[in-house]
């Protein structure tokens, strides 16, 4: 019994060694060569803009470049296929956010599987959406537009980009959260949501912060509400839609993060995680990441992958409420 005993517990410290040794073997050589992160969003948006200041201060501690591909359009989806189809060592990233959960539930069938096809590595931050009106608009406050939708049902309308879209699954689940009745109209982009509100063609609109941040700043538009968790910082006067009557569980914000092709090396994942946390952690981004309106906020993978399940299991009930279509 002894002798076995023996054998076994030298086994494990011989598995243990080897695991660690491998390990720390992966760790040397990662990364052999320049690292590419690709972005399912055009050049100059705020996750661009994330993804390229993240980057450059990762690329720092990593001793390689750090490449940005913009490939934009489809919903995220040949972004996506293209990381999860790619070499797992770690060396080809996504720049995964709630479009990949949204995607999950918008479409009939994908060629990858976000919960399986991906390695999270970290989230990157989260940015506020907002509730603006134009500035002439007779509503003052959330309460008076909630409780005009209430008098007068089907009569509000809430413009947003286009059907899918975050700020677009946003403001449906506004619309079933108030309990109100109203028309949300979809646009082909920020510009043509902000000259249809200062025109008059819609009452309100539901947009990411930052796009319209200068719009606020000008007075050409009026904040009612952000929809996060708290007040964001450029608009500590502004209250949340959480803090209007009955709406005190209400919370939405979009996200970006990093995932790796799923089978890369866990050792891999974890340096990549060290990255992000050291970036995420100096002043220089953080500072520049608020000018955008994103909250750096690093995580482990673990949490990560909890945020993207519970993120596709919300907007997917979202999305069947509202009645939108699969594509």
């Amino acid at each position: 019994m002894l002798s076995r005993r023996q054998f076994v517990a030298r086994s494990v410290s011989l598995g243990a060694a080897s695991s660690l040794s491998l390990g720390a073997s992966a760790q040397a050589a990662f990364p052999a060569k320049p690292i590419r992160i690709v972005v399912p969003f055009g050049a100059g948006g705020v996750a661009d803009l994330t993804a390229r200041t993240v980057a450059q201060k990762m690329a720092e501690g990593l001793g390689q470049s750090i490449v940005i591909e913009n490939k934009p359009g489809a919903g995220g989806v040949v972004a996506a296929d293209t990381v999860a189809k790619a070499e797992p060592d770690g060396h080809t990233l996504f720049l995964m956010s709630n479009g990949t959960a949204v995607s999950e539930g918008l479409f009939k069938k994908l060629p990858f599987d976000s919960r399986k096809d991906f390695a999270p590595v970290s989230v990157l931050g989260f940015f506020d959406l907002v509730i603006v009106v134009s500035e002439s608009s007779r509503f003052k406050t959330l309460a008076e537009l909630v409780a005009f939708a209430k008098t007068s049902p089907g009569k509000l309308n809430i413009g947003t980009v286009a059907i899918g879209s975050t700020q677009n699954l946003a403001a449906e689940l506004f619309k079933s959260s108030a309990g109100i009745d109203v028309q949300v109209v979809p646009f082909n982009g920020t510009p043509a949501v902000v000259t249809a509100l200062r025109g008059g063609q819609i009452d309100a609109a539901v947009e990411i912060l930052a796009p319209v941040s200068t719009q606020i700043s000008a007075k050409a538009l009026r904040a009612l509400a952000v929809m996060g968790d708290e007040r964001a910082p450029s608009l500590a006067a502004v209250p949340t839609v959480r803090e209007a009557a009955g709406l005190a569980r209400f919370s939405v914000a979009s996200w970006n993060a990093l995932a790796a092709p799923a089978r890369t090396p866990r050792e891999v994942v974890l340096r990549l995680n060290r990255e992000v946390q050291v970036a995420l952690k100096s002043p220089e981004v953080k500072k520049r990441l608020a000018d955008l309106g994103v909250e750096a906020r690093p995580s482990t993978p673990e949490q990560l992958a909890t945020l993207l399940d519970d993120e596709i299991k919300r907007w997917s009930a979202v999305i069947t409420r509202a009645g939108i279509p699969r594509q």
